[in-house]
Protein backbone atom coordinates (compact mmCIF):
# COMPACT_ATOMS: atom_id res chain seq x y z
CA UNK A 1 0.00 0.00 0.00
CA UNK A 2 1.55 3.05 -1.29
CA UNK A 3 1.47 5.96 1.11
CA UNK A 4 1.17 9.60 0.04
CA UNK A 5 3.61 11.81 1.66
CA UNK A 6 1.62 14.98 1.60
CA UNK A 7 -1.11 13.36 3.10
CA UNK A 8 -1.43 13.81 7.06
CA UNK A 9 -2.06 10.60 8.84
CA UNK A 10 -5.37 10.78 10.35
CA UNK A 11 -5.52 10.46 14.21
CA UNK A 12 -6.06 7.03 15.33
CA UNK A 13 -9.63 7.76 16.77
CA UNK A 14 -9.39 4.83 19.33
CA UNK A 15 -8.93 5.92 22.91
CA UNK A 16 -5.88 4.80 24.37
CA UNK A 17 -6.00 2.34 27.29
CA UNK A 18 -7.19 3.95 30.56
CA UNK A 19 -8.58 7.24 29.13
CA UNK A 20 -12.20 7.95 29.10
CA UNK A 21 -13.94 9.50 26.07
CA UNK A 22 -15.41 12.89 27.02
CA UNK A 23 -19.07 13.13 27.33
CA UNK A 24 -21.10 14.37 24.27
CA UNK A 25 -22.33 17.86 25.61
CA UNK A 26 -25.38 18.67 24.37
CA UNK A 27 -27.11 22.21 23.18
CA UNK A 28 -28.92 23.92 26.15
CA UNK A 29 -32.40 25.30 25.45
CA UNK A 30 -32.43 29.21 25.19
CA UNK A 31 -34.68 29.85 27.78
CA UNK A 32 -35.28 34.08 28.76
CA UNK A 33 -35.10 34.79 32.06
CA UNK A 34 -38.29 35.19 34.53
CA UNK A 35 -40.31 33.74 31.30
CA UNK A 36 -41.05 29.74 32.39
CA UNK A 37 -41.98 27.17 29.26
CA UNK A 38 -40.48 30.25 26.33
CA UNK A 39 -37.06 28.91 24.76
CA UNK A 40 -35.50 30.82 22.09
CA UNK A 41 -35.59 33.93 23.39
CA UNK A 42 -32.86 35.84 23.92
CA UNK A 43 -31.94 37.32 27.90
CA UNK A 44 -31.41 41.36 27.86
CA UNK A 45 -27.53 42.18 28.42
CA UNK A 46 -28.18 44.11 31.45
CA UNK A 47 -30.10 40.82 32.73
CA UNK A 48 -27.44 38.44 31.71
CA UNK A 49 -24.87 40.59 33.11
CA UNK A 50 -26.99 40.64 36.19
CA UNK A 51 -27.22 36.82 36.11
CA UNK A 52 -24.09 36.40 35.59
CA UNK A 53 -22.62 37.88 38.26
CA UNK A 54 -25.08 36.36 40.60
CA UNK A 55 -23.51 33.47 39.43
CA UNK A 56 -20.23 33.97 39.80
CA UNK A 57 -20.60 36.54 42.97
CA UNK A 58 -20.95 34.46 46.38
CA UNK A 59 -23.41 34.64 48.31
CA UNK A 60 -23.15 37.95 50.48
CA UNK A 61 -23.62 37.90 54.60
CA UNK A 62 -26.44 39.79 55.44
CA UNK A 63 -25.28 41.72 58.67
CA UNK A 64 -26.95 41.30 61.78
CA UNK A 65 -28.66 44.43 63.28
CA UNK A 66 -26.85 46.31 66.19
CA UNK A 67 -28.79 45.97 69.27
CA UNK A 68 -29.54 49.18 71.03
CA UNK A 69 -27.92 50.10 74.15
CA UNK A 70 -29.74 49.33 77.28
CA UNK A 71 -32.00 47.10 74.95
CA UNK A 72 -31.84 44.11 76.44
CA UNK A 73 -32.31 45.38 80.27
CA UNK A 74 -36.18 45.71 81.37
CA UNK A 75 -36.47 49.77 82.40
CA UNK A 76 -36.46 50.65 86.27
CA UNK A 77 -39.58 51.84 88.30
CA UNK A 78 -37.99 55.54 88.29
CA UNK A 79 -37.44 55.71 84.83
CA UNK A 80 -41.05 54.14 83.97
CA UNK A 81 -42.28 56.85 86.84
CA UNK A 82 -40.36 59.66 84.89
CA UNK A 83 -41.69 59.07 81.48
CA UNK A 84 -45.04 58.74 82.79
CA UNK A 85 -44.84 62.14 84.68
CA UNK A 86 -42.89 63.70 81.99
CA UNK A 87 -43.67 65.51 79.67
CA UNK A 88 -46.99 66.13 81.29
CA UNK A 89 -50.20 65.43 79.45
CA UNK A 90 -52.60 68.40 80.72
CA UNK A 91 -56.14 68.18 79.36
CA UNK A 92 -59.10 70.63 79.74
CA UNK A 93 -60.89 68.85 81.60
CA UNK A 94 -57.88 68.52 84.30
CA UNK A 95 -57.53 71.59 84.14
CA UNK A 96 -61.62 72.35 85.06
CA UNK A 97 -60.64 70.02 88.42
CA UNK A 98 -57.53 71.61 89.27
CA UNK A 99 -59.46 74.95 89.35
CA UNK A 100 -62.56 73.30 91.69
CA UNK A 101 -59.71 71.43 93.87
CA UNK A 102 -57.97 74.88 94.38
CA UNK A 103 -61.41 76.68 95.51
CA UNK A 104 -62.56 74.00 97.34
CA UNK A 105 -59.05 73.87 99.09
CA UNK A 106 -59.04 77.94 99.66
CA UNK A 107 -62.83 77.57 101.19
CA UNK A 108 -61.80 74.96 103.60
CA UNK A 109 -58.86 77.32 104.46
CA UNK A 110 -60.78 80.49 105.48
CA UNK A 111 -63.78 78.18 107.15
CA UNK A 112 -60.98 76.54 109.67
CA UNK A 113 -59.30 80.21 110.55
CA UNK A 114 -63.09 81.34 110.78
CA UNK A 115 -63.96 78.20 113.27
CA UNK A 116 -60.29 78.45 115.03
CA UNK A 117 -61.82 82.32 116.38
CA UNK A 118 -63.94 80.53 118.64
CA UNK A 119 -61.82 77.64 120.11
CA UNK A 120 -61.62 79.52 123.54
CA UNK A 121 -65.82 79.17 123.94
CA UNK A 122 -65.55 75.44 122.15
CA UNK A 123 -62.84 74.80 125.03
CA UNK A 124 -64.43 76.60 128.15
CA UNK A 125 -66.08 74.83 130.88
CA UNK A 126 -69.72 74.29 131.72
CA UNK A 127 -69.83 76.56 134.15
CA UNK A 128 -68.05 79.11 131.61
CA UNK A 129 -70.40 78.91 128.93
CA UNK A 130 -73.92 79.20 131.54
CA UNK A 131 -72.27 82.17 132.79
CA UNK A 132 -71.87 83.69 129.10
CA UNK A 133 -75.20 83.00 128.83
CA UNK A 134 -76.44 84.90 131.61
CA UNK A 135 -74.22 87.78 130.50
CA UNK A 136 -76.42 87.89 127.55
CA UNK A 137 -79.82 87.50 129.21
CA UNK A 138 -78.85 90.55 131.34
CA UNK A 139 -77.94 92.33 128.15
CA UNK A 140 -81.30 91.75 126.94
CA UNK A 141 -83.14 92.76 129.85
CA UNK A 142 -81.28 95.90 130.04
CA UNK A 143 -82.45 96.87 126.72
CA UNK A 144 -86.31 96.03 127.53
CA UNK A 145 -86.24 98.06 130.57
CA UNK A 146 -84.52 101.16 128.61
CA UNK A 147 -87.62 100.48 126.32
CA UNK A 148 -90.32 100.23 128.91
CA UNK A 149 -88.58 103.60 130.56
CA UNK A 150 -88.91 105.40 126.75
CA UNK A 151 -92.39 103.94 126.41
CA UNK A 152 -93.14 105.47 129.91
CA UNK A 153 -91.96 108.81 129.18
CA UNK A 154 -94.02 108.61 126.44
CA UNK A 155 -97.31 107.87 128.04
CA UNK A 156 -96.58 110.67 130.62
CA UNK A 157 -96.11 113.34 128.09
CA UNK A 158 -99.38 112.46 126.42
CA UNK A 159 -101.59 112.39 129.92
CA UNK A 160 -99.68 115.06 131.72
CA UNK A 161 -102.07 118.01 132.18
CA UNK A 162 -98.92 120.53 131.91
CA UNK A 163 -97.62 118.77 129.20
CA UNK A 164 -94.48 121.45 128.64
CA UNK A 165 -93.75 121.21 132.75
CA UNK A 166 -93.37 117.44 132.23
CA UNK A 167 -91.59 117.98 128.97
CA UNK A 168 -89.18 119.98 130.83
CA UNK A 169 -88.70 117.59 133.52
CA UNK A 170 -87.32 114.82 131.28
CA UNK A 171 -85.02 116.94 129.25
CA UNK A 172 -83.29 117.92 132.32
CA UNK A 173 -83.02 114.23 133.46
CA UNK A 174 -81.66 113.62 129.95
CA UNK A 175 -78.96 116.79 130.18
CA UNK A 176 -78.08 114.64 133.84
CA UNK A 177 -77.70 111.48 131.94
CA UNK A 178 -75.86 112.68 128.95
CA UNK A 179 -74.04 114.99 131.01
CA UNK A 180 -72.52 111.31 132.53
CA UNK A 181 -71.97 109.85 129.75
CA UNK A 182 -70.03 112.82 128.23
CA UNK A 183 -67.87 113.07 131.43
CA UNK A 184 -68.90 116.50 132.46
CA UNK A 185 -71.20 115.80 135.13
CA UNK A 186 -70.05 113.72 138.46
CA UNK A 187 -71.62 110.22 139.13
CA UNK A 188 -72.11 107.80 142.12
CA UNK A 189 -74.02 104.25 141.70
CA UNK A 190 -72.90 100.46 142.33
CA UNK A 191 -69.75 98.90 140.46
CA UNK A 192 -66.74 97.76 140.68
CA UNK A 193 -62.50 98.17 141.04
CA UNK A 194 -60.69 96.97 138.84
CA UNK A 195 -56.99 97.09 139.38
CA UNK A 196 -53.96 95.88 136.89
CA UNK A 197 -50.42 95.74 138.26
CA UNK A 198 -47.75 95.76 135.70
CA UNK A 199 -44.56 94.90 137.13
CA UNK A 200 -42.53 94.10 133.55
CA UNK A 201 -44.15 96.94 132.34
CA UNK A 202 -45.79 94.54 128.75
CA UNK A 203 -48.79 95.82 129.65
CA UNK A 204 -49.94 97.91 125.87
CA UNK A 205 -52.27 100.49 124.89
CA UNK A 206 -54.54 98.33 123.46
CA UNK A 207 -55.34 95.83 125.97
CA UNK A 208 -56.59 98.82 128.47
CA UNK A 209 -58.90 99.25 125.43
CA UNK A 210 -59.57 96.04 125.31
CA UNK A 211 -60.65 96.17 129.03
CA UNK A 212 -62.84 99.61 127.90
CA UNK A 213 -64.67 97.94 125.15
CA UNK A 214 -65.42 94.98 127.59
CA UNK A 215 -66.80 97.16 130.43
CA UNK A 216 -69.05 99.09 128.01
CA UNK A 217 -70.65 96.03 126.30
CA UNK A 218 -70.81 94.78 130.00
CA UNK A 219 -72.90 97.90 130.57
CA UNK A 220 -70.54 100.06 132.14
CA UNK A 221 -71.96 103.93 132.22
CA UNK A 222 -69.35 105.61 133.91
CA UNK A 223 -65.58 104.82 133.87
CA UNK A 224 -62.40 107.07 135.67
CA UNK A 225 -58.94 105.20 134.77
CA UNK A 226 -56.01 106.84 137.31
CA UNK A 227 -57.74 110.16 137.83
CA UNK A 228 -58.76 110.37 133.90
CA UNK A 229 -62.45 110.35 132.79
CA UNK A 230 -63.38 107.85 129.76
CA UNK A 231 -66.12 108.72 127.05
CA UNK A 232 -66.82 107.65 123.86
CA UNK A 233 -64.18 110.07 121.98
CA UNK A 234 -60.69 109.15 124.44
CA UNK A 235 -57.80 107.55 123.03
CA UNK A 236 -54.90 105.22 124.39
CA UNK A 237 -51.35 105.55 123.17
CA UNK A 238 -48.02 104.11 124.24
CA UNK A 239 -47.40 101.61 126.73
CA UNK A 240 -45.08 100.28 129.81
CA UNK A 241 -44.10 103.32 131.36
CA UNK A 242 -45.15 105.82 128.45
CA UNK A 243 -49.10 105.00 129.03
CA UNK A 244 -51.36 107.98 127.66
CA UNK A 245 -55.40 108.46 127.74
CA UNK A 246 -55.74 111.57 126.02
CA UNK A 247 -52.51 112.64 126.19
CA UNK A 248 -52.27 112.64 129.71
CA UNK A 249 -49.51 110.45 131.33
CA UNK A 250 -50.90 107.38 133.52
CA UNK A 251 -48.99 104.98 135.55
CA UNK A 252 -49.16 101.55 136.68
CA UNK A 253 -51.02 100.06 138.43
CA UNK A 254 -53.76 101.30 136.71
CA UNK A 255 -57.26 101.90 138.90
CA UNK A 256 -60.54 101.46 137.26
CA UNK A 257 -63.54 102.99 138.50
CA UNK A 258 -66.37 101.72 136.57
CA UNK A 259 -70.25 102.87 137.63
CA UNK A 260 -72.55 99.77 136.79
CA UNK A 261 -74.02 96.16 137.69
CA UNK A 262 -71.52 94.39 138.94
CA UNK A 263 -72.98 91.38 138.39
CA UNK A 264 -72.69 92.25 134.71
CA UNK A 265 -69.23 93.89 134.70
CA UNK A 266 -67.15 91.61 136.75
CA UNK A 267 -68.35 87.88 134.56
CA UNK A 268 -67.75 89.99 131.00
CA UNK A 269 -63.93 90.32 132.61
CA UNK A 270 -63.38 86.69 133.69
CA UNK A 271 -64.86 84.85 130.58
CA UNK A 272 -62.39 82.62 128.68
CA UNK A 273 -59.98 84.36 126.37
CA UNK A 274 -60.87 87.65 128.07
CA UNK A 275 -59.59 90.65 129.51
CA UNK A 276 -58.33 88.79 132.71
CA UNK A 277 -56.94 85.85 130.95
CA UNK A 278 -55.03 88.16 128.48
CA UNK A 279 -53.41 90.18 130.98
CA UNK A 280 -52.04 86.86 132.72
CA UNK A 281 -50.43 86.12 129.74
CA UNK A 282 -48.10 88.91 129.56
CA UNK A 283 -47.48 88.56 133.58
CA UNK A 284 -49.68 91.23 134.67
CA UNK A 285 -52.31 90.77 137.42
CA UNK A 286 -55.81 91.80 137.24
CA UNK A 287 -57.81 91.85 140.09
CA UNK A 288 -61.34 92.93 140.81
CA UNK A 289 -63.81 94.04 143.66
CA UNK A 290 -67.19 94.49 144.05
CA UNK A 291 -68.57 98.02 145.53
CA UNK A 292 -72.10 99.14 146.44
CA UNK A 293 -71.08 102.99 145.76
CA UNK A 294 -68.20 104.08 143.01
CA UNK A 295 -67.97 107.50 142.78
CA UNK A 296 -66.98 108.58 139.89
CA UNK A 297 -66.19 112.43 140.28
CA UNK A 298 -63.15 113.53 137.27
CA UNK A 299 -64.67 115.66 134.61
CA UNK A 300 -64.22 116.50 131.14
CA UNK A 301 -64.83 120.09 129.57
CA UNK A 302 -67.82 120.12 127.65
CA UNK A 303 -67.06 121.63 124.16
CA UNK A 304 -69.13 123.51 121.99
CA UNK A 305 -69.09 122.19 118.36
CA UNK A 306 -67.78 124.25 115.81
CA UNK A 307 -70.32 123.42 112.77
CA UNK A 308 -73.07 121.21 114.44
CA UNK A 309 -76.32 123.02 115.64
CA UNK A 310 -79.48 121.76 117.04
CA UNK A 311 -82.00 121.55 114.54
CA UNK A 312 -85.03 121.70 117.39
CA UNK A 313 -86.53 124.90 116.78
Amino acid sequence: MSVNPNEKPEPDETPEAGERPEPEKRPEPDVTPGVEGKPGAEPAPEEARAVEGAESAPEAAVPAPEAAPGAGEAPSGRRRLADALWPPRVTRAQLVVALLLACLGFGLAIQVSSTSEGSALRGARQEDLVRILDELDDRTQRLEDEKARLEKQRSELESSSDQAEEARRQTQEKERQLGVLAGTVAAEGPGITLTVTDPVGAVESDMLLDTIQELRAAGAEAIQVDGVRVVADSYFTGGGDDMRIDGTPVTAPYVFKVIGKPEDLEPALNIPGGVVQTLEKEQATATVERSAKIVVDALRPAKRPDYARSSSP
